[in-house]
């Protein structure tokens, strides 16, 4: 998932936060392999005892120290804690969590929480036969979780991985928690998350399209294959948990590249749902509709915003906000716009207006609702007709 990153001065370093800094731009700058092992050791030592201790606060202070200034050391750093928050080594076995996005959208609310053991049962079923390796042990949480409900910070997504590796090695379903999930944002397209922990002896393969192709079965399972099977067994099983809804099923993978490739995937959904929505609530065709697209940051663009509009009119009903990625932030990134605009024209949004300033991340300072820019580039607040069908969740 897009990891928020503070806006605030250079953050005051702890002598931790300096040891994590000087060892990630070690390893960023080393010119051989024997050297990168020499700063790996290092920099895994550290996060790991952080991570162990739930002391999360100086790697994240390192984090944003490098964030701005050195590129290659800050994509060292998140990439060690994040292997160290999703897989760890218990005995001889090693333990990673993984992810199984679901992406929904619908003009109703999108359900997550607690999942019929039934249910849990039938996916931990499939994940042990078309996705885990054999001789794999695995344990399925109970939940089905909005992103809003996911572990927060490293170190609970680490003690997260390990809660369900022990039932895992144990063999024992996993119970839901007395305590409630956090309440999640009412989207009309968001991601659901089954999450899952396999354990494999030390070295072994996890997944299945490792140990097919390492013993070189002649038409092994490939990640497109497995993805096609779980998509046909799975797609059934969580319709009836998400009523209502359109769903995709993306391949269940390590527990952040998951997240990450869900966070792109959905973005398209998004927009497809503001789109029938507008059809629905206004009553009129898409080619009735406008949309423009703008891009928003403060140094660099972070985000596109797409408005919509009745043709003829400046008044912005409703917003759509696509969340750009690695190389394609900045202000002459222009593949995600291209990218927009060729889906709004196959929803049939027949006019696109492409702003080129850099606007500002400015939200409603009432209800934190983000500003979107009309044809004439004014930020306004988006608001439907009083006799139009009203949401009952946000398009954003």
């Amino acid at each position: 998932m897009k990891r928020n990153r503070t806006k605030s001065s250079t953050p005051r370093l702890s002598r931790e936060a300096e040891r994590l800094v000087a060892v990630a731009s070690g390893l960023a700058a080393s010119g051989s392999r024997l050297e990168d092992r020499f700063w790996e050791k290092r920099l895994s030592e550290q996060v790991i005892r952080l991570l162990e201790h739930g002391t999360d606060s100086a790697l994240e202070t390192a984090l944003d120290l490098l964030y701005p200034t050195e590129a290659q050391a800050y994509d060292v750093l998140i990439d060690t804690a994040e292997a160290h928050s999703e897989s760890l080594a218990v005995g001889d076995a090693e333990l990673l969590l993984i992810a199984a996005p679901v992406l929904a959208w619908s003009k109703y609310s999108i359900p997550s929480g607690a999942m019929k053991p039934e249910l849990v049962d039938a996916l931990s079923r499939e994940l042990a036969k078309l996705i885990a390796a054999a001789g794999t042990q695995l344990a399925v949480s109970p939940y089905l979780y909005s992103i809003d409900q996911l572990p927060q910070r490293f170190s609970a997504t680490r003690q997260l991985a390990r809660e369900l590796g022990q039932h895992a090695l144990d063999g024992q379903r996993v119970a839901p928690s007395r305590g409630a999930l956090p309440e999640t944002a009412p989207l009309l397209a968001d991601t659901r998350y089954v999450l899952a922990v396999l354990a494999a002896p030390l070295g072994g393969p996890l997944f299945a399209w490792q140990e097919l192709a390492l013993e070189r079965i002649e038409g092994h399972t490939s990640r497109a294959a497995a993805l096609e099977k779980w998509r046909a067994s799975c797609g059934p099983l969580l319709a009836g948990f998400l009523t209502g809804c359109t769903t995709e099923l993306l391949l269940p993978d390590a527990y952040h590249v998951s997240c990450r490739e869900s966070d792109r995937a959905v973005r398209p959904f998004g927009i497809r749902a503001a789109v029938a929505f507008l059809e629905t609530a206004l009553g009129v065709e898409a080619p009735r509709l406008r949309a423009v697209v703008a891009q928003f940051g403060a140094e660099r663009g972070e985000e596109c915003r797409i408005a919509f509009t009745l043709l003829g009119s400046n008044e912005v009903l409703h917003g759509v906000v696509w969340p750009l990625f690695g190389r394609e932030e900045g202000p002459e990134a222009d593949g995600p716009r291209e990218q927009i605009e060729l889906l709004l024209r196959d929803c049939r949004i027949e006019e696109v207006i492409q702003l080129d300033p850099l606007f500002p991340l400015e939200f409603c300072e009432d209800c934190g609702v983000p500003l979107f820019a009309d044809p004439l580039g004014e930020l306004v607040h988006p608001e439907l007709p009083e006799d139009a069908e009203q949401p009952r969740a946000h398009l954003h």
